[in-house]
């Protein structure tokens, strides 16, 4: 894991994960999880934010009901999680630090796409709000036949819509999960966010902190002058 990897390169596209990368909602969707499951009287144990994070609002939802002791209960608590989610990121939609200045700097050299777990008028909404999303030529959720992250589906298909080879792809993410749906659809990937560790390192090309840290910004205000991929 190193810069050189894609210091001197120019993706075709890139891919963005929302929550957590551009949208600072994560802590939502946690508050969203401790309230749900204290309706059913459930504590969440230590390590289930990791464990939840990242994945569909469906699968959480399953895995909030087995927390719980009651996996019959899936389909009512992942609802009880999507009414709690909506109340929040509607009260305080914020974006990353440097999210903002680095997807205007990408859309000046290649087309754009959300890649997310999330529900479609979810993602559409939090961006509108930020006024991040008419810089996005694609928005791309689980629907139809496309599946779920860790599956690559989201990823794949958002290249594919931007009119990019996967391998000529950027995708940014924040999550062990996407980063695997990313992996499996043989992207390159910047990750973003508190150091996770070799072994997830190992998995992406990049990993920064936050999307403002200088090197960061450098490599995407200079990719506007170079033309195509590397």
């Amino acid at each position: 894991m190193t810069v050189h990897r894609i210091h001197s390169w120019t993706p075709a596209a890139v891919v963005f994960d929302c929550d957590g990368t551009l949208m600072d909602t994560e802590r939502h969707w946690q508050d969203a999880r401790i309230r749900a499951l204290r309706e059913y009287e459930c504590e969440p144990a230590a390590g289930f934010a990791e464990r939840a994070k990242g994945l569909h609002y469906t699968e959480c939802g399953r895995l909030m009901a087995e927390e719980a002791g009651r996996p019959d209960l899936a389909a009512e608590m992942t609802g009880r999680l999507l009414a709690h989610f909506r109340v929040l990121v509607a009260g305080n939609p914020m974006i990353m630090p440097g999210a903002r200045q680095l997807v205007e700097s990408c859309a000046k050299f290649a087309p754009l796409a959300v890649a997310s777990n999330c529900p479609r008028e979810v993602v559409e909404s939090s961006l509108g709000r930020s006024g991040l999303l008419g810089r996005f030529d694609h928005v791309v959720v689980p629907e139809g036949e496309i599946r779920p992250k860790p599956h690559p589906d989201v990823y794949l298909t958002a290249a594919r819509l931007c009119g990019a080879a996967p391998a000529d792809t950027l995708a940014v993410e924040d999550s062990l999960c996407g980063i695997r749906a990313a992996v499996g659809a043989g992207t390159r990937i910047l990750g973003v966010g508190p150091w996770p560790g070799e072994q997830v390192a190992e998995l992406v090309d990049l990993w920064v902190r936050s999307l403002d840290e200088p090197e960061l910004s450098v490599w995407a205000a200079g990719r506007a002058g170079v033309q195509g991929p590397d």
